[in-house]
Order: structure tokens, then C-alpha cells, then sequence
């Protein structure tokens, strides 16, 4: 496979690993799960190390999953705990697991050289030159089958249990209460975090596990509320990502997984300026609607006020100079609420004149104690 293919090969399967889980862990407000296990592996690394008596990639990859799985016990146990929250039992397990991974290397692994760039930002620039080799066998990159893995681990975990997780996601009382074990399903869906955060680490680094878990899947929330539809928008979301991140890295000369990272965060602010429903835009258009309403409402009480009579008078309206005048308006202001008026029907206009539109009251607005009219044969 060509270097450069395998660069967003390996991009495009680990965004989709992780925006398949990611959806669910912003759901559950447990985003930064992801970034407590890429400190919490360290312990683990260093076990497999010592029982591999030097570096194993199986031994590592084992040492480290069962580190995350530990991280995810101890925060689950420490967050039942009133006086502790979810939030600061991540924060207080993860920096404990941590605190013991680097004790460990410094009493008995000093003289080992760690690459914490390497750890933190990947080399998914160098996945097209490690490969897996069974026997005589050339196989290929070795992050694309291990990332392939986990993606169809992942993919036929959310297709079997999409039910069930979208269940216990939102209400996992009533989960428990119908049977569904929603531990059992919260502690598979923190083992597969896990496993996919390890997996990718060596690609493509922390910082981009963290960016493609909790990113586009956030920027799909913006974009649709039914969770079909967020776990469709982040594969898609994160396969962008990993593509305009690589196509920027090239063009500028830069790490490809920082680019990569800094497109999820590109997409996602596009997705807070122009999302239908709670983009800045969207959010502005309504504000102003609901002021022209608001206007629109005033503009129609003050003609009201002013007429001399309750019956067809309200029908004689006056001018729009003279209607800015008291209410103290621009010329301008004054034609957009009339004109708003127009269009909701609320007003009219005709001789220079702005009239007001009588509102019937509709069927559900007649009081129910008033008498039924003769003639209904009752």
C-alpha cells in the first residue's frame, strides 16, 4: 500500500472507531473518558513491559486495555459516591493510575527512553512503513488491520445493541427496571473505548483519539437530535476530518494528526455558526423574528389605543410618518414591522394608511361555560 494511501486510510478507520463510541460517551457526558485512559494506560505499559522483559506489542496492547478497564472501575465505583461526582472521580482516578505508571518507571525503568511525542501525537506519518508480517507473509500496514478490527468490533457492537445503549443512554432506570443490565452494557461500551483508544494510540496518538471521540460527535448533536442520525453525521464528520486534515498537513508542510485534530475543530465551528437549529446564525434569525413579532404586536396595540371607538373605527389606522413619530421610530424600523405585519396578516395597508386586522378568536378560545348556539339540533 502507498505511504500516503495508508496515512488516510489509517485516519479514515480510526475516526471511524471512535466516532461509532463517541456519540454515546458525549450522551452520557463521560467525553473525557478518552483523554483520562491515555494517561491511565501508563501503568499498564510498564507491566507489560516488564513481563515481555522488554517491548511486546501484545503484551503492551494487553497490559494497557486492562489498565483502561481499571480506570473505568474505579471511576464508576468513585462516582456513586455522593460527595463525589462523575467529573471528579475521571479526574481523581486517572491522575492516580498516572501518578503510579510514572512511579513505576522511575524506581524500576529509568534507563528506558519513553517518546512522549510519540505517545501524544502518534506517527500515523510512519503506519505505511510498519507491517504485519505473519510468517513469510507480508500483510500489509499493521495500524489498518488493527484499526479495521475495531472498527467491525465497534460497528457490529452499536448494530446489535443499538436498542439497548439508546435505552440505558437516556434512561437507564427504566433500562434496569425492564431488564436490560445497563452496567453490563456500560462497562462493554468503556471496555471497547479502551480497546479502540489503545489500538490507535500507536498511530495516530492521544491527542487525535481524544479530538475524533469527542469532536465530530459533538458537532453532530448540533446538527440533528435523533441518534441514528449523530452516529451516521459523526462517521461522516470524522472521515472529513481525517481527509482535510491530510490535505491541509501536506499543503502546509505539518504534523498530519495535529492537522488532522485542528479539522474536527474546524468542522465543528462551522457547525456552531450554521447549524439549522443551534448554529449562531439560526439563533440570531429567530431573535430577530421574535423582536419583529414583538413589534409587530406593539405597533397593532398602540393603533387600538388611539382609535376613538371598539367597533369598525380600529379599521380608520393612521399614517406610518405619524405612527414612527409616537412611537419613536426610524422611518426604516417602522416600514419592517409593517411590512412584517403584512406578511403575517396582522396588518394592512391601503391610502397611506396602516390599519390593524381584527383576530378572531378560534374555536378553542370560546369559553366553555357559554351556551351552545339554537340551531345545533341539541
Amino acid at each position: 500500500m502507498n505511504p500516503s494511501l495508508a496515512i488516510v486510510v489509517v485516519g479514515v478507520l480510526v475516526s471511524t472507531a471512535c466516532g461509532t463510541l463517541g456519540a454515546f460517551l458525549v450522551l452520557r457526558r463521560m467525553a473525557m473518558m478518552t483523554d483520562a485512559i491515555s494517561h491511565a494506560v501508563l501503568p499498564g505499559l510498564v507491566v507489560g513491559y516488564a513481563l515481555a522483559g522488554g517491548p511486546n506489542l501484545l503484551l503492551s496492547f494487553v497490559g494497557a486495555a486492562g489498565a483502561s478497564l481499571v480506570l473505568v472501575f474505579l471511576v464508576e465505583r468513585l462516582g456513586r459516591l455522593r460527595q463525589v461526582g462523575s467529573q471528579a472521580a475521571t479526574g481523581v482516578a486517572f491522575s492516580a493510575m498516572f501518578a503510579l505508571g510514572t512511579f513505576l518507571v522511575t524506581r524500576f525503568f529509568s534507563d528506558v527512553h519513553l517518546d512522549t511525542d510519540a505517545v501524544l501525537y502518534g506517527n500515523i506519518e510512519f503506519v505505511g512503513f510498519d507491517h504485519l508480517v505473519v510468517g513469510s507473509v507480508d500483510l500489509g500496514p499493521r495500524s489498518v488491520w488493527v484499526m479495521g478490527a475495531c472498527c467491525i468490533l465497534n460497528l457490529a457492537f452499536v448494530a446489535l445493541f443499538s436498542k439497548e445503549l439508546q435505552l440505558t443512554t437516556f434512561d437507564p432506570a427504566l433500562a434496569a427496571a425492564l431488564g436490560f443490565a445497563p452496567a453490563v452494557l456500560h462497562y462493554a461500551l468503556m471496555a471497547l473505548v479502551a480497546v479502540t483508544a489503545v489500538g490507535a494510540f500507536t498511530a495516530v496518538g492521544a491527542v487525535l483519539v481524544v479530538a475524533f471521540m469527542v469532536v465530530p460527535a459533538s458537532t453532530a448533536l448540533l446538527l440533528s437530535a435523533r441518534l441514528g442520525v449523530v452516529v451516521t453525521l459523526s462517521l461522516v464528520i470524522g472521515a472529513v476530518a481525517a481527509l482535510l486534515g491530510y490535505v491541509l498537513a501536506v499543503a502546509l508542510d505539518t504534523s498530519v494528526s495535529g492537522m488532522m485534530a485542528t479539522a474536527t475543530g474546524l468542522l465543528f465551528l462551522v457547525a456552531v455558526v450554521l447549524s439549522p437549529r443551534q448554529g449562531i446564525v439560526a439563533r440570531r434569525r429567530r431573535m430577530r423574528q421574535h423582536r419583529l413579532r414583538f413589534a409587530v404586536e406593539t405597533l397593532a396595540a398602540h393603533l387600538i389605543d388611539r382609535s376613538p371607538g371598539d367597533g369598525e373605527e380600529d379599521a380608520v389606522g393612521a399614517p406610518s410618518p405619524v405612527l414612527a413619530r409616537e412611537l419613536a421610530w426610524s422611518r426604516g424600523q417602522m416600514d419592517r414591522v409593517v411590512a412584517a405585519g403584512e406578511r403575517s396578516g396582522r396588518l394592512v395597508t391601503g391610502g397611506g394608511r396602516v390599519r390593524v386586522v381584527p383576530v378572531r378568536p378560534s374555536a378553542g378560545d370560546v369559553d366553555r361555560g357559554s351556551p351552545v348556539p339554537s340551531g345545533t339540533g341539541r
